[in-house]
């Protein structure tokens, strides 16, 4: 029990140990953000623990370190006068603060060597936060509408997008960023016009081709892409997607029957055990000796399958409108099998195996239509035009 108690001991000091060393490394290296995480997690914990002293002393120089060098890139990145720098001076002050706040809660942190607290400088960045906050928002908003302004391509539309989003993460409402976004976003979509055409001699279900063309079932969740199976006069499309399908073919109604014969020795009941002279043998009290007395039964064993097919085969297809060019095409294939096992029997039942035995409770069940094979065939073509649509990229 000592024994154990130590150990536990020993290796709690060690992870200790090996937490400080850590954090010292941290440090030592400039990775000044990751010493005062490591040391304010510790000290949440328990910051009057004397084993925690040295983090005290980690997150005191760390955060002395960090601050210093912070302020002196901002300092640098505003004389250098490039509004490009803006994002970064602004994140470097909401850091700075941020930082601050995750320490004041553990204060006042004592160093009990040097009989003293230990020493953080504390600012005031509201006034820095807003300042750059405002100055960050025009430069935004201006890039932002002169991109939209000068787009010519797609991406163009995509990156004032996104810098108007980012502006009202941090600046929402900003004058008429909203409704700007708005425009940016329906001018970078990429919109797809669908179609599907049965070139094959078979109807087609009337709800497995609403279910191919139901995009909204298939989970894609591609901002920038929007495919439209019922086409609108007033959006000019980009792209045109073709589903073909060329090919069902629906396999005869088959039934294969087997024919297996079990023989098997079982128990019928007991004997007396005679020697080789024909007389009854007794144990050594005199009672006579009983034996199982065995029985070879036969059965014929009658296996059924209905078995039968459907293969749907076509192809997708895209072309951009504006230059006329065919893309890509791609296999579209698809297979389902019905098949069912059932079993019947002439004999003696008792000959034949458990996995045999199940299937004589079973028995000849109607085929599926040849709509329904279609259908069901159609469940594994939808997620094979799913796979299409997510690995194809339009640009």
């Amino acid at each position: 029990m000592k024994k154990g108690i130590l150990l536990s001991g020993i290796l709690l000091f060690l992870i200790a140990c090996g937490g400080v060393k850590k954090t010292q490394k941290a440090l030592n290296t400039g990775n000044y953000l990751n010493a005062i995480n490591n040391a304010v997690q510790k000290l949440s914990d328990n910051k009057d623990k004397k084993n925690n002293q040295s983090y005290v002393l980690l997150l005191e120089e760390a955060y002395q370190k960090y601050t210093k060098r912070e302020l002196e890139q901002i300092s640098f990145l505003r004389k250098d006068g490039n509004p490009a720098n803006l994002e970064a001076i602004y994140n470097g002050y909401k850091n700075l603060d941020r930082l601050q706040e995750s320490i004041k809660p553990l204060l006042p942190l004592q160093v009990y060597e040097e009989n003293r607290s230990a020493k953080f400088s504390f600012a005031n960045y509201d006034n820095s936060i807003i300042s750059t906050k405002e100055e960050l928002s025009s430069y935004l908003y201006d890039n932002a509408v002169n991109l939209l302004n000068t787009a010519s391509t797609k991406w163009d539309y995509r990156e004032s997008f996104d810098d108007f989003l980012y502006l009202n993460e941090i600046n929402p409402g900003y004058a008429d960023s909203k409704s700007k976004m708005e425009e940016a976003y329906k001018k970078g979509q990429d919109y797809v016009r669908v179609d599907m055409v049965n070139r094959t001699d078979k109807i087609i279900p009337v709800k497995l081709e609403e279910e191919l063309l139901n995009f909204n079932t298939y989970g894609l969740e591609d901002k920038w892409t929007k495919y439209h199976t019922n086409h609108l006069s007033n959006i000019d499309y980009d792209y045109d997607m073709h589903i073909e399908l060329r090919e069902i073919n629906i396999s005869p109604e088959q039934v294969n029957e087997k024919q297996i014969i079990k023989e098997k020795q079982i128990v019928d009941g007991q004997q007396y055990l005679l020697d080789n002279e024909g007389n009854v043998v007794k144990d050594s009290l005199g009672n006579k000796i009983q034996v199982d007395k065995f029985k070879t039964v036969k059965c014929n064993f009658y296996q059924f399958t209905q078995f039968k097919t459907a293969q749907v085969a076509g192809l997708v297809s895209f072309q951009d409108l504006e230059t006329q060019q065919q893309l890509n095409t791609y296999p579209l294939s698809s297979e389902f099998v019905f098949e069912h096992i059932y079993a019947n029997y002439d004999g003696d039942k008792r000959a034949l195996d458990n996995n045999l035995v199940s299937l004589l409770n079973l028995a000849a069940v109607p085929f599926p239509t040849n709509e329904q094979m279609v259908y069901d065939a159609g469940e594994d073509l939808k997620n094979r035009l799913k796979g299409i649509l997510t690995n194809h990229r339009f640009n």
